[in-house]
């Protein structure tokens, strides 16, 4: 389907004027493309992660590596989405090049100061590599396209008190599911 500006013009869910790159806590929410279930079950109100799942889990601990001003805090995957806050924390926090000065301890590549976006497409990217790789080697079920959507729901953290109800909602999403579209 070509592009049509009327029908498909796409409105930007970010706060403008807010640079996703300083410090701070962020509620995502990625969604698997059609919000088809490949990442495990819900049984009785308890998540159980199939190898997809647990692959997607593995992903999200690695996004520290990866990026080292981020921090990972509270996560669900759930069959079609996947819940987390990340933190980004401030360069004097993490070792790595900030604004463009060497800091003792840092590898060519690492990602410093990097916004929320990248480090939220290397996740994706990432997984869906694998993804395919489980496809092909495990039979995994096989995706329409796209493993994720195109991009994903975040809100900023901005206090103790939203910080923790938002870990709670994360923890009892699974006793919350009621099938697919829910969140």
């Amino acid at each position: 389907m070509p592009y049509n500006p009327k029908k498909h013009n796409r409105r930007s869910i970010r706060l403008k004027g807010y640079n996703y790159s300083q410090a701070g806590f962020y509620f995502v929410t990625i969604c698997l493309q059609d919000r088809t279930p490949l990442l495990g079950e819900i049984q009785n109100g308890e998540m159980f992660l199939n190898d997809a799942g647990r692959m997607v889990e593995k992903w999200w601990f690695e996004l520290e590596n990866k990026f080292p001003d981020k921090k990972c805090h509270a996560m669900v995957v759930m069959p079609d989405h996947f819940h987390c806050i990340l933190e980004t924390v401030k360069g004097e926090q993490v070792e790595g090049t900030v604004r463009g000065e060497q800091v003792e301890g840092a590898a060519i590549g690492e990602h410093i100061g990097s916004p929320l976006a990248a480090a939220i497409q290397w996740f994706k990217t990432m997984s869906t590599n694998e993804y395919i790789r489980g496809v092909k080697q495990y039979g995994w079920p096989k995706f329409n396209r796209k493993l994720w959507q195109r991009n994903y729901w975040e809100h900023i953290i901005r206090n103790e008190q939203a910080y923790e109800r938002i870990s709670r909602y994360i923890e009892n999403n699974p006793s919350k599911w009621k099938g697919s579209g829910q969140t």
